[in-house]
């Protein structure tokens, strides 16, 4: 049967105390509403509505702007579900928040409700409740929890049947010692599911149309209904507040910290980890504490990642080691590379197999060759390098120029001596070697010594500035930009 997932997302979430619409509060890296809205296009629905209220325009932004940077197709090759925003305009119940979808829904279709705040419900519970979905008209999922203050209570008859579900509010002594619970979450058809909502009623302690009222007009109706049990409450827990976000984060890194161990991984404190995105593993991975994964992320066998790591969107080849404190953004990088500590890759970095980026040194917008080394104090932006080039510490690409980026190519074998400027745009050719100290404009030649340094000079007689009383410090002050100076007034010694 044909599926439509209706996520209610119109809450106000005021135990937030934030600016921040309840749905787009962070989780792992990205709104609470965006990890519902993946999970539920694991499904392969037809479509997707999410039923808004506060802060309804920002939600429809931000999603934009996470579904661009983040695209998820359900299958390889298939686009994703649509979505169909579904403003709510009073919040008068979710009873009341799914009737505002149902005109968009033909009969046909299979209903499941989710929650914008509910970020951690997982594909294989859901699927069992569309499993059950073919067998009965409605499925709620259910859940038994140790403290269930504040949850719809699951009453069920002599036999066990499901009878209704009572709201914390409205029920009695002995139904809220009742710890099975109502998770919100149910499937149903649809053709039924907006008759039952036509006869709900606002007659409880709120006074709100709850849709857990169906349960009951269901059953009177003479359908069937059954519940299907998640694997625990965390799966189901709602987020209102900053406590709770930080318990789902905390959640949320367990369990991705759990399935990089599973795939082969070691990681040196599973609980001082941070995995915001789509990270796979090759075996042997070692990856020590406080490492930031976020987006995709692809280590092959054999990577060790160091403390204090921040990796994002990122291919790592096997057996590479990055080195504490280092950065790894939107980069490529071969096998058996050596890259840190305290480095930098920045968008559109390619390294090839055997290099080495050490200590202090940014890359931006280049491609290293094979056994390719700048070990210090270095920066190569818009560059071109060679295979088994050496780049010494402290040289530069001067790739802008105030308006313009221009590339550096520095052929096979090169050798850039330390404190070297490569002023954009130029060629060192293949096995040319450029001295220490150079600043070079216009190019160097294949295995010839380029060298640009000005004379040194030595001062006989100079002496160090000695140290001046505060008067007299005062008095060279105020010579000094009392006007501004004409020229030099000084000749340099010769």
């Amino acid at each position: 049967m044909p599926l439509v997932v209706v996520i209610l997302a119109a809450g106000q979430g005021k135990r937030m105390n934030s600016d921040l619409p309840k749905v787009l509060q962070p989780l792992a890296g990205k709104p609470l509403l965006k990890h519902v809205i993946d999970t539920a296009r694991t499904l392969d629905p037809d479509n997707i509505c999410v039923v808004y209220g506060h802060g309804g325009a920002r939600v429809q932004s931000a999603l934009h702007e996470a579904e661009v940077s983040q695209p998820r197709a359900s299958q390889p090759g298939a686009a994703p579900a649509g979505i169909d925003w579904v403003l709510q305009a009073q919040q008068l119940g979710t009873g009341h928040a799914v009737m505002q979808a149902m005109p968009l829904i033909s009969d046909d279709h299979t209903v499941l409700v989710l929650y914008g705040d509910v970020p951690l419900i997982k594909t294989g519970t859901l699927k069992k409740m569309l499993s059950a979905a073919a067998d009965a008209s409605l499925v709620v999922l259910s859940v038994d929890v140790e403290n269930p203050e504040g949850y719809g209570r699951i009453v069920r008859g002599p036999t066990g049947e499901l009878q209704s579900i009572v709201e914390q509010n409205d029920a009695t002594p002995s139904q809220l010692r009742i710890r099975e619970v109502n998770t919100g979450i149910m499937a149903a058809r649809a053709g039924a599911l907006r008759h039952w909502l036509l006869d709900v009623k606002s007659s409880n302690h709120a006074r709100e149309f709850y849709l857990t009222d169906v349960v009951g007009i269901a059953k009177a109706a003479g359908a069937s209904v059954s519940t299907v049990a998640a694997s625990g409450s965390a799966e189901v827990a709602g987020v209102n507040d900053k406590v709770q976000l930080a318990q789902a984060e905390a959640h949320y890194r367990r369990e991705r910290a759990t399935e990089l161990m599973l795939a082969g991984a070691t990681l040196a404190d599973p609980a001082r980890i941070d995995v915001r995105g789509d990270v796979t593993v090759g075996r042997d991975v070692f990856i020590d504490v406080n490492a930031v994964l976020v987006g995709t992320v692809r280590l092959a066998a054999g990577v060790k990642v160091g403390p204090n790591c921040l990796i994002v969107d990122s291919q790592i080849g096997p057996d590479t080691e990055i080195k504490a404190n280092s950065v790894i953004d939107n980069a490529v990088v071969g096998e058996n590379c050596r890259i840190g500590p305290f480095a930098r890759l920045r968008p559109q970095t390619v390294l090839h197999a055997d290099v080495h980026i050490g200590n202090f040194v940014e890359v931006k917008a280049a491609e290293i060759g094979v056994g390719s080394k700048a070990n210090h104090l270095t920066y190569l932006g818009d560059a071109s390098v060679g295979s088994h080039v050496n780049v010494g510490a402290g040289s530069i690409t001067c790739n802008y120029d105030g308006a313009n980026k221009w590339p550096t190519v520095i052929e096979d074998g090169a050798f850039i001596g330390s404190g070297s400027m490569m002023v954009a745009p130029l060629r060192i050719g293949a096995g040319a070697t450029i001295g220490a100290g150079s600043t070079i404009t216009e190019g160097a030649p294949d295995g010839k010594l380029s060298l640009e340094r000005s004379r040194q000079l030595v001062v006989d007689g100079w002496q160090r500035p000695q140290k001046l009383n505060d008067t007299d410090r005062a008095d060279v002050i105020e010579q000094a930009i009392a006007k501004p100076r004409s020229g030099n007034t000084k000749s340099e010694p010769s």
